[in-house]
Parts: C-alpha cells; sequence; structure tokens
C-alpha cells in the first residue's frame, strides 16, 4: 500500500517542479482518479490550475450536476459542452478501439481549446498503474495513455499517480480529505457510456445505458462491489403489453476486486436481479430483455469494449 504521509508531499512538489510557474489545464471527470490528481495539483500549483470537466453526452445521469457541486470550491473550473461534437465524430463508428482513439482525440482538442484560453502550458491527468499496463499490453486503450493523439499542443503532460493502483489512490483521496462521494466512488471509464454500447453510439442506445446504469448502481450498492454497471449489447425478441417487439438487450454486470487488473462476477440474490430487470426493462419502450453477466477478468474485461 502507499504511504500517504510521503507520497502526497512528493506528489506535490513534483507536480510544482514540472510546472513551475506555468499554468496548467487537468482533465476532470469526477471519478476517484481525475478528482484526486485535481486536488494535488491545486494544492501544488493552486490558481495556475484550471479544472476541466468535459461533458460528452456519455456521462452518467445527473454526472454535470454533482460536479458542479463537488468542485464549486475550485473558482477556475470549466464546464465544457461538447455532446454534439462527440457524437458527431463518433456518428457511424462500430469499431471499439477506434472509438476509443475517437474520443480520446476530441478529449485531447477540447483541453487544448481551453489551453490556449487560459495560457496553459500543461496537462494533468489522473492517469494510474493499471491505465497504463493494459494499454501497453493492447488489452485495450485507455484515452489517456494509448488514445492519446500523436500531436498533442502541450509542453508537457503531468501524472502524479501514474505508479498507484485505484485502492491505493483511494487511500491518497482519503488522505486528502476528499468527500466521500469522490474518494469511495465506483470506477467509471474514461470514454464513458461509449464503452457500454456494443456497435455505433445513438441517442437512444446512450438513453437506454443512461437509466439502466443508474438502476445498477442503486440496486447493488449495499453488495459493495468493485464496479457494477449495464450495456447494450444488442436486440431481441419480446413483448411489450400485447406487441412483439424487437427490443435492446442489456446486460448487467457485477465484479468484486482488488486493482481492476483482474474480477471475480458477484453472486447477486434472485429478487434483486428480478427487481433489477424489471426497472430497466420498465424504464424504455425499446428494452426488450435483461441478462446478468456471470463471466470473470479474465478471460472477460469489466467493461464491454
Amino acid at each position: 500500500m502507499v504511504d500517504t504521509e510521503t507520497f502526497v508531499p512528493d506528489a506535490v512538489a513534483e507536480i510544482e517542479d514540472e510546472i513551475g510557474d506555468a499554468n496548467a489545464v487537468i482533465a476532470l471527470s469526477g471519478g476517484v482518479d481525475s478528482s484526486t490528481a485535481a486536488a494535488l495539483a491545486y494544492e501544488a500549483i493552486g490558481t495556475q490550475l484550471t479544472a476541466v470537466y468535459v461533458d460528452t453526452g456519455l456521462m452518467r445521469k445527473g454526472e454535470t450536476d454533482e460536479i458542479r457541486e463537488t468542485f464549486d470550491y475550485m473558482d477556475s473550473l470549466r464546464i465544457v459542452e461538447a455532446q454534439d461534437r462527440f457524437l458527431e465524430a463518433l456518428s457511424g463508428i462500430t469499431d471499439p478501439e477506434e472509438k476509443r482513439h475517437i474520443i480520446g482525440e476530441q478529449f485531447i482538442r477540447e483541453f487544448e481549446t481551453v489551453a490556449n484560453e487560459v495560457d496553459a502550458d500543461y496537462l494533468v491527468q489522473g492517469t494510474i498503474y493499471p491505465d497504463r499496463i493494459e494499454s501497453e499490453g493492447t488489452i485495450k486503450s485507455h484515452h489517456n495513455v494509448g488514445g492519446l493523439p500523436e500531436v498533442v499542443d502541450f509542453e508537457g503532460i503531468v501524472e502524479p499517480m501514474r505508479d498507484l493502483y485505484k485502492d491505493e489512490v483511494r487511500e491518497v483521496a482519503r488522505a486528502l480529505d476528499l468527500e466521500e462521494v469522490v474518494s469511495e466512488r465506483m470506477p467509471f471509464p474514461g470514454p464513458g457510456l461509449a464503452v457500454r454500447i456494443i456497435g455505433e453510439i445513438t441517442e437512444e442506445k446512450l438513453d437506454v445505458a443512461r437509466e439502466a446504469n443508474h438502476v445498477v448502481e442503486e440496486e447493488l450498492e449495499e453488495y459493495e462491489p468493485w464496479q457494477a454497471l449495464a450495456a447494450v449489447i444488442g436486440k431481441a425478441t419480446g413483448v411489450k403489453g400485447d406487441n412483439r417487439v424487437h427490443g435492446w438487450v442489456v446486460s448487467v454486470r457485477s465484479v468484486e476486486s482488488r486493482d481492476g487488473m483482474t474480477a471475480r462476477a458477484q453472486e447477486i440474490d434472485w429478487d434483486t436481479l428480478q427487481r433489477i430487470q424489471s426497472r430497466i426493462t420498465g424504464s424504455h419502450e425499446n428494452v426488450a430483455r435483461v441478462v446478468y453477466d456471470v463471466t470473470h477478468k479474465p478471460p472477460a474485461t469489466i467493461e464491454y469494449e
């Protein structure tokens, strides 16, 4: 485990040394990784830091409002409404890696725009060790590692937590007295709901995925999963009322893990699963069925794409 008494001052000093008197922007998603990196950077360089939250249209239900409330102590917080740009760039794209790279490049371009406005030379990111390992091993591309475009208009990218695992990041978050809603928050992927939608991303699939993920997180909170999620994985025949429908299939997944490198599917009681399927199928007229994923990691990954 990380020794927070030495890590925090060392990380703050490292950020100060790398950025100096320059300005920086930080990619803030609201997850524990980026939030902890933001807190470290804010302690290190204060008003030289601009926190940038990009609403990609791929976020969880209520995410943007929660960001506003949680990080209102940062006067420099910027909320960028970029839904149309992301969804336009992703239109017609079905390949998982291509989607990740498109999202990665669009993220960087949004940060570059804000950086130009605030004259920032550095980008701070909440990259952690599993991000690097999985990207280097081609398991998947992370938008803040393998998904970066070849040309990035920053003097430097600062990643103060690049050698930490998720549970260690939580320890640092607690040491920084971040709110529990941040320090204990369930992991959420950088590309957002894009990796929980198989095939092309559409507004309808996003509506289904967003509501289904909200239901799953609420219903499975008592199980204290490492990660619980819902993914739109295709279509199948179903019945709604007296009508036959060809509707969406939603897969529910809940896993236990220490660091995300391996994971075991959780055993969920039947009544809970039935309650989840009832809420999800009732949330959208075009949801035909709900299934539960019992696959461990490996052989599966935690996310679907």
